[in-house]
C-alpha cells in the first residue's frame, strides 16, 4: 500500500476497548531519563486532569441510553456478530474481563510470568507470548454459561475516519477507538468525548476513582 499525503496521516487512539490483555506487554515503559520538553508536557498534562477531575459531577446513563444516543446522534450502525472482527474482539474483552471479574476459571493460567524490560531476550519475549496464548485458549474454553456477555460493536462513519464503539451491556464496558487522517482525528475525537460524557460516571465511580471515571478523565483530558 502507498504512503499517503502528510493531510491523510492514518492515526490511531484508543480509550477503553476490547483489545485483550496483551497490549500490556506491547506497551512497556521505555527506560532511561526522559526529555526536559516531555517531562513538562507531562506534568501540564497532569494538572489539566486535576483541573477536569474537580468538575466531574455524577450523571449517569446505561449502555443501552448511549446506544440510542449514538444512533441518533452519529447514525451509529452495529457490525455483524458473525464478522471476524466482532469475534476477535469479543474474544479479547471476554479473557480481560475474566482475568479482572473471574481469575479461578483461568485455573493454572492465571498468571503469567513476566519478563522486567531490561532482561528481555527471545527465548524470554517468547515463553511470555507461549502463555498469553495458553491462556487464550483456556479462557476460551469457558463455556457461556459460566461467563455470559452481551456484547456489542458499533461504527461511526465520518470522511476520511471511522470509530468503532466497543460495549457489554452485561459487564457495563464501554471502549472507543478511532483512526483516520489528522482532520478526521479532531472530529472523532470530540465524538468520543461526547458519548463518554453522555455515559457519565455516578457517585461511586468518583468517589472509587472507578474505570469508567479514569476513562471519562482521560477523554476529556486528551488534546
Amino acid at each position: 500500500m502507498k504512503k499517503k499525503s502528510d493531510k491523510s496521516v492514518k492515526n490511531v487512539s484508543i480509550i477503553g476497548g476490547a483489545d485483550g490483555p496483551t497490549s500490556i506487554f506491547l506497551a512497556g515503559r521505555t527506560t532511561g531519563k526522559r526529555p526536559l520538553k516531555v517531562r513538562i508536557k507531562d506534568w501540564i498534562y497532569r494538572q489539566k486532569r486535576k483541573r477536569i477531575a474537580r468538575r466531574i459531577a455524577p450523571h449517569p446513563h446505561s449502555l443501552k441510553q448511549v446506544t440510542a444516543f449514538m444512533k441518533k446522534e452519529y447514525k451509529a450502525m452495529e457490525i455483524s456478530r458473525e464478522s471476524r472482527q466482532y469475534q476477535e474482539m469479543r474474544a479479547g474483552l471476554r479473557e480481560a474481563l475474566i482475568i479482572e471479574n473471574k481469575p479461578e476459571l483461568l485455573e493454572g493460567f492465571r498468571e503469567i510470568k513476566m519478563t522486567s524490560p531490561g532482561k528481555y531476550t527471545k527465548e524470554a519475549v517468547e515463553e511470555m507470548f507461549r502463555q498469553i496464548e495458553q491462556r487464550s485458549k483456556a479462557a476460551a474454553r469457558i463455556p457461556e454459561e459460566r461467563f455470559p456477555m452481551d456484547f456489542h460493536v458499533y461504527e461511526i462513519l465520518i470522511d476520511d475516519g471511522k470509530m468503532e464503539i466497543d460495549m457489554d451491556y452485561h459487564w457495563d464496558t464501554l471502549g472507543i477507538s478511532y483512526s483516520g487522517s489528522r482532520k478526521a482525528m479532531k472530529q472523532l475525537k470530540k465524538i468520543g468525548r461526547r458519548i463518554y460524557l453522555y455515559y457519565g460516571v455516578t457517585k461511586e465511580d468518583i468517589e472509587k476513582e472507578s474505570k469508567r471515571y479514569s476513562f471519562l478523565l482521560t477523554a476529556l483530558a486528551s488534546d
